[in-house]
């Protein structure tokens, strides 16, 4: 993911032209969006004022995902009850990624999934996160000490984001989708504790 252009103009059009954007992009699709609609949804407002703010549209779902991208990751970060079921709250904040996730991802599949999650900076940012959890497991007693979280918080990455698109691109409804994902991955957390 690319951030954006460094001498973007941030002002109040700046922000009503992401706010509008991230609504057509969120009621319509990202693939749809394009310069055009969103300025035809702000009453008419010139090429040109679009144009000294952003190179193209995908400079400003950059700017949609980048934010998005930070409210799924503070999902993820939030601290453990010490006295709380392990097992639980992994599966609860999982689950949580998911369900915030699911929506978004479908009106913004083409754009995560072909540019985003592919980036070095978010792979490492997740694995990073997801071998936090891995240590914290391994140190409440409840992961075995033998689980290799190098090679286990790739392998979860590539479950989570791979269980993602395939559920996005068949269109399975949330619900079932987080039902079979809460399942899986609370069998794969099983798996990690003996």
């Amino acid at each position: 993911m690319g951030s954006a252009k460094t001498n973007m103009i941030t002002d109040e059009i700046s922000e009503q032209i992401i706010n509008v954007a991230e609504h057509l992009a969120l009621s319509e699709g990202g693939e749809k969006l394009t310069v055009r609609r969103v300025l035809q949804e702000m009453g008419g407002v010139s090429n040109r004022v679009f144009y000294n703010r952003f190179k193209n549209i995908d400079e400003v779902l950059t700017v949609i995902y980048e934010r998005i991208a930070v409210k799924l990751r503070e999902s993820i970060s939030e601290d453990f009850d010490p006295q709380g079921d392990f097992t639980e709250q992994v599966i609860a904040v999982v689950t949580n990624t998911l369900i915030m996730s699911y929506h978004l991802k479908m009106n913004f599949n083409h754009y995560i999934f072909e540019t985003d999650s592919v980036t070095n900076a978010n792979f490492k940012w997740w694995k990073t996160e997801i071998s936090r959890l891995i240590e914290l497991g391994k140190a409440k007693g409840q992961l075995s000490a033998r689980v290799d979280t190098e090679k286990m918080s790739y392998a979860i990455w590539c479950f989570i984001r791979g269980y993602n698109a395939d559920a996005i691109s068949r269109g399975l409804p949330k619900e079932q989708a987080t039902e079979n994902f809460r399942y899986a991955f609370r069998v794969l957390l099983k798996g990690m504790s003996e």
